[in-house]
């Protein structure tokens, strides 16, 4: 399963998704083709300083694409957080006046070489699409889960304590043998929602 995204991932869990349910949920929202199963590890990178200088010419790709209807562009995710270890893919986030209007901005995004490949209307309205190493979390305006991915890289990136703890977890469970990457996403939801809550706490 493809859409191993933190913060995502979870809210799935904490909404109360058993592993049959979420990969249940999974088909039905997902587009194309069935993903890969991974039965085996997780292969985590060293933080690569060229991660950001990737996100910034996907960003500029991106722009080009959809011009003043990208109405924000962040990189998100592990990989947006210097000296954190990550799967090597690139996770950027893609606020647009309402994502659940895909003609406005997936035909140009598909002209580029994107592939949507999830769509979730009950959920946020998301929809991910799929470019070379890259996972385009698309949102609309205003969105609460847009804001919960930037608080949370926005945390990472001041907090060393969570920061550790959370390269501990991640390290800890990429050891184990997951059916699919998304079965290891979810196993990292509590300390995700625990370093949620402290980050939320500390902006009040």
């Amino acid at each position: 399963m493809i859409l191993d995204f933190d913060v995502s991932s979870g809210v799935r869990k904490a909404q109360g998704f058993s592993q049959s349910e979420s990969e249940e949920e999974f088909a039905r929202i997902h587009v194309g083709p069935p993903p890969k199963k991974l039965d085996g590890p997780i292969a985590l990178s060293k933080y690569d300083p060229s991660w950001p200088r990737l996100f910034a010419k996907e960003r500029q790709r991106i722009k080009r694409a959809l011009a003043q209807s990208a109405l924000l562009i962040e990189h998100v995710g592990s990989t947006s957080v210097p000296d954190l270890a990550a799967k090597p893919i690139i996770d950027i986030l893609l606020v647009v006046n309402d994502s659940a209007k895909e003609t406005s901005y997936v035909p140009a995004l598909e002209a580029v070489g994107y592939l949507l490949r999830i769509r979730e209307p009950h959920w946020h309205q998301h929809r991910l699409l799929k470019g070379p190493d890259v996972n385009l979390h698309v949102f609309r305006a205003g969105d609460s889960e847009a804001k919960r991915m930037l608080t949370f890289r926005d945390w990472l990136r001041k907090n060393p304590e969570d920061r550790d703890l959370y390269l501990r977890t991640k390290r800890e469970l990429a050891r184990r043998n997951w059916k699919y990457t998304q079965n290891y996403a979810d196993a990292k939801s509590k300390v995700v929602e625990s370093i949620l809550r402290r980050a939320q706490v500390s902006k009040r």
